[in-house]
């Protein structure tokens, strides 16, 4: 019999009935850390199953997993995060102008000619995971509004949102993989491809059988990205202001 290292519980058996330790504890070794960061990322079960979950059928999927089974998908939140550091490391591995490329993806507008707006707007590329999340929860208060009759909440459209950012990001990421190996400008047709997923996939979560649907996700794609954008106008007049 052997005795826990934690709290010195007699064991008999592989883990402490106590704390739960196991019993004797593994070797740190190669095997070890690398099943430390695919847990860490959830990839030894969620994550490549997520990706190709919505891919097929994001809409159908989110729903699924609202209502009924969350066990094979990765977090949403935890989704967005890994899709962006991905994201990040494609782009500078392939020396991708990142920053280029999102101005061009997201149809950038400036309203004003601000030096805290461009500060702003570079924060929001270079932290493009954190700014989805903020992004997401001006759309999910459209499609909130413009669904109003479904039953599902803010936080769970949201959740939608999230997963079609990740989704989007995986597929920006391998925009910059082909382009590194072709040369190829993608650009125009990535954000054409990307704004008609992010419509079907809100389409697809409320009645893919309805080109109502369809016309509703559109709109509140649209005015979701146009109210972050005023927004952040709006704070840097504020703080430009504020600074003078």
């Amino acid at each position: 019999m052997n005795s826990c290292g934690n709290c010195n519980e007699q064991v008999n058996g592989n883990y402490c009935s106590i704390c739960g330790q196991s019993v004797p504890l593994q070797r740190i070794d190669g095997n070890y850390i690398f099943r430390e960061i695919a847990n860490s990322f959830n990839a030894e079960r969620g994550m490549l199953y997520t990706a190709r979950k919505m891919l097929i059928s994001p809409g159908e999927s989110v729903r699924h997993y609202i209502t009924k089974d969350r066990r094979r998908y990765v977090k949403p939140i935890t989704f967005v995060i890994i899709t962006s550091l991905f994201y990040t490391l494609v782009s500078h591995f392939f020396h991708v102008d990142a920053k280029e490329f999102q101005r061009q993806l997201a149809g950038e507008a400036e309203l004003l000619e601000l030096p805290t707006q461009d500060i702003l707007l570079n924060w929001t590329i270079d932290y493009s995971g954190y700014m989805t999340i903020v992004i997401g929860l001006f759309v999910a208060f459209w499609v909130k509004l413009f669904f109003r009759k479904y039953s599902y909440n803010l936080f769970e459209i949201f959740v939608l949102f999230c997963y079609i950012s990740g989704n989007s990001t995986l597929f920006s990421s391998a925009v910059f993989i082909i382009q590194g190996f072709t040369h190829w400008n993608l650009i125009s047709t990535t954000s054409t491809i990307a704004s008609i997923y992010t419509i079907w996939a809100i389409g697809q979560f409320f009645d893919k059988r309805k080109t109502g649907s369809y016309i509703k996700a559109f709109l509140s794609y649209i005015l979701g990205v146009l109210t972050f954008s005023i927004s952040i106008t709006i704070f840097a007049v504020f703080i430009d202001i504020v600074l003078k």
